[in-house]
């Protein structure tokens, strides 16, 4: 009985501390492309990853896959949680770099794309065409190197009008630099729930495998990855403002303080018990003792 009340106590001080979690949101300013409401200067006036925790992604938002086939982004959502990275097929340095980090930290995670979770790249380019898309898709399955990745890991295309209902559903502002023919953007993933609710942002060309694997895993409501894995979510939660999973200190200071206090009421409960026995051993040796000394 005293073993499965600290069992319970135990569970309840990890579902208390869970509980306690908070994430700080910011649902961003989310303006048109060239809109000069920022004071930075220039065209990185118009670049910026505002984060949209909680948006519903719109489903119906029209796209063409690496076939030529035409889809909508509701298509890869309602079975598993979504990786979705937005580049364009003809970056010269720093969409590649993005892929090449989303390919780094899928290949060592134990989750398979097309089984446990999907991936959508979309170009923000409406100039990219399914061929380029095909190519660029070829590339990555062939790194990737994993049965039935080719379909769950797709590659779109669209026009000026889908692509901006999409980046600014997400929050990816970009610009056009006609100059150099090329696309100003800043750099950085998302992950979307089945339903297509955008719950985690990580920035930047490399992406840690542990934090995605704890995003899909959130992302998905615990219904991928194992017991450890949610061990290690009680310990770690996901920071929006640095887009990583950093150690959950007060956490860990309120599940300590609780397990302490489970341990000495264990520890006291022990000792009473074998107090008890001792004085029940002693009260029934007297007896015997006493008849040893009247021989």
């Amino acid at each position: 009985m005293v073993t499965r009340r600290i069992l319970l106590a135990f569970v309840a001080a990890l579902a208390l501390a869970a509980s306690t979690r908070t994430y700080a949101q910011n649902p961003g300013n989310l303006v048109e492309p060239g809109d000069p409401t920022s004071a930075r200067p220039g065209i990185l006036s118009r670049i910026a990853i505002d984060q949209r925790i909680g948006h519903q992604l719109p489903s119906d938002i029209p796209f063409v896959d690496e076939n030529g086939k035409d889809v909508t982004l509701g298509d890869y959502f309602g079975k598993r949680p979504v990786v979705l990275a937005l580049v364009y097929y003809e970056c010269p340095m720093l969409c590649t770099q993005v892929l090449n980090g989303v390919a780094s930290a899928i290949g060592v995670l134990k989750f398979s794309v097309g089984q446990e979770y999907e991936i959508v790249t979309v170009s923000f380019d409406p100039r990219d065409t399914p061929q380029k898309a095909r190519a660029k898709k070829a590339t990555y399955i062939e790194r990737y190197n994993r049965p039935g990745a080719a379909a769950g890991w797709h590659f779109l295309t669209g026009s000026s009008r889908e692509i901006s209902a999409l980046t600014r559903a997400v929050g990816f502002r970009y610009a056009y630099n006609a100059s150099a023919d090329q696309f100003a953007h800043a750099s950085g993933i998302m992950v979307a729930t089945p339903e297509g609710r955008l719950s985690h942002y990580f920035y930047g060309i490399e992406y840690w495998p542990r934090d995605l694997r704890l995003a899909l895993i959130e992302a998905a409501d615990r219904k991928i990855g194992s017991p450890v894995d949610s061990v290690v979510l009680y310990c770690f939660h996901y920071d929006p403002a640095s887009g990583k999973y950093s150690l959950a200190v007060m956490t860990l200071v309120r599940t300590a303080g609780v397990l302490t206090l489970v341990v000495g009421v264990a520890a006291i409960v022990w000792m009473r018990r074998h107090e008890r026995h001792g004085v029940a051993v002693a009260g029934g040796l007297a007896p015997v003792a006493g008849r040893v000394e009247e021989r």
